[in-house]
């Protein structure tokens, strides 16, 4: 059993952190249901569709999969981060389980079917009441997300020994799917490289890849304190960021606001500066965006002003979004980043007050973005910049390697050509 929970702990070592634990409910929720009923649903929903559902599906095509690179995906935005890779890698295909939801790319990745699954839930109950032992307020809260976890780890091992993939490329590092694939890579002696394509928090699970392709310091940094970094370290920039560089933003006024909503705001705190700022500044035009997992109403901010509009984040690019503003509010958010690399302005505002996370990334820490306290004080900002916006650019070199060197825009290419170096020395 203290192999069982030493691996499963692994796994799981995100989502039942106490950093974690401590967030607020809207980001929690985004992860497993508030409702203890609406968990219980969901475990008995996976357990039809999933479990007892894939054992009706044959969805792998073994040719497209023994000896290839996989791009292993586990979202939409993960499929996008790693996309440049399938030129400069002719051998490389995209690799997802057998139900996971890529969104629109759902029909462009190969599937490792998980129908043997279900033959490992008998680990459920004695890990559950393990996990009560240790970890009892988590495991209380997210007994779906380790019920969901189990089997994947046993799975993939099988299926990495029968294809022997050249190598796996991962964009998440702390997702349960994405976690069990690595153990087993590491299992089976297959080589991994982690591509990093979000901002990166100190609750994340150390490092454990055999190459480890960072934006900056700053995400270096942070997982030194997440725990010993394993592997080789090249800080390469951001290669989905490459493509927008010859679109950074060199207004020298502000015309357009852009308000990036993310789980853990409270909305009506959004509202309150919508409406300052739709009341002080009229001649600006507002544009409000929710996170793609948000399903709360925001639609409602539009009958505030018709200079407010929303930004759809499921079928929206966060770039074609940031090339649309001047300047970016946002609470604890990895878009300040994306929007500095654009040349956007970006400054903190507090959506979540009651829970204190000021300066979750540390981004106000190194000077990459700006401040305001409350709406008067955003309002008065704004008017004093209404047309001497900054020129922010270079305040991201902290965060990503390339920004102001030779290297700017060509994060790609580096990614590239270490990973191909890597995979065939």
């Amino acid at each position: 059993m203290k192999e069982w929970y030493a691996l499963y702990s692994n796994i799981l070592h995100l989502h039942f952190s106490e950093g974690f634990y401590k967030l607020p409910e809207s980001a929690k929720a985004a992860v497993s249901p508030t409702s203890p009923v609406k968990r219980l649903l969901k475990m008995a929903g996976y357990t039809v569709m999933r479990l007892i559902g894939n054992l009706f599906k044959k969805v792998e095509q073994p040719e497209k999969l023994h000896g290839k690179i996989w791009l292993y995906v586990v979202s939409q935005n993960n499929y996008d981060s790693l996309y440049f890779l399938k030129e400069g890698l002719p051998d490389a295909v995209f690799v997802a389980g057998q139900s996971k939801n890529i969104g629109k790319y759902n029909q462009a990745v190969e599937r490792i079917s998980l129908r043997r699954k279900i033959l490992y839930y008998h680990k459920f109950f004695p890990l559950y009441f393990t996990f009560l032992k240790y970890k009892k307020l988590s495991t209380q809260r997210f007994i779906d997300v380790l019920y969901d976890a189990v089997g994947f780890y046993e799975v993939y091992l099988t299926k990495l020994q029968k294809y022997k993939p050249a190598a796996i490329v991962f964009a998440n590092d702390h997702n349960a799917d994405a976690r069990a694939m690595l153990l087993a890579a590491k299992a089976a002696g297959i080589r991994t490289v982690y591509i990093q394509h979000a901002s990166v928090s100190p609750i994340f699970p150390p490092l454990g890849y055999d190459m480890n392709l960072l934006e900056g310091q700053d995400a270096l940094d942070k997982y030194k304190l997440c725990g010993p970094v394993e592997g080789k370290v090249e800080l390469i920039g951001m290669p989905k960021a490459d493509a927008f560089v010859p679109y950074r933003n060199h207004n020298q006024s502000i015309k357009r606001i852009g308000i990036g909503c993310n789980l853990m705001d409270d909305v009506a705190e959004v509202e309150k500066v919508v409406k300052a700022l739709a009341t002080n500044l009229p001649e600006l035009k507002i544009i409000v965006r929710p996170h793609p997992r948000d399903t709360r109403n925001f639609g409602k901010l539009q009958s505030i002003s018709p200079q407010i509009s929303l930004s759809n984040g499921r079928s929206v690019p966060t770039f074609d979004y940031l090339r649309q503003i001047d300047v970016q509010i946002s609470g604890n958010s990895g878009i300040h980043l994306e929007a500095v690399l654009l040349n956007v302005w970006s400054i903190f505002y507090d959506f979540n007050p009651k829970h204190k996370l000021e300066d979750y990334y540390g981004f106000i820490q190194h000077g990459l973005i700006d401040t305001a306290a409350g709406p008067e004080e955003m309002v008065k900002l704004l008017a004093a910049h209404r047309a001497d916006k900054p020129t922010v650019v270079a305040r991201a070199q902290y965060y990503n390697a390339t920004v102001a060197t030779a290297h700017d825009g060509k994060s790609s290419a580096i990614a590239t050509n270490l990973i191909a170096k890597f995979i065939h020395k």
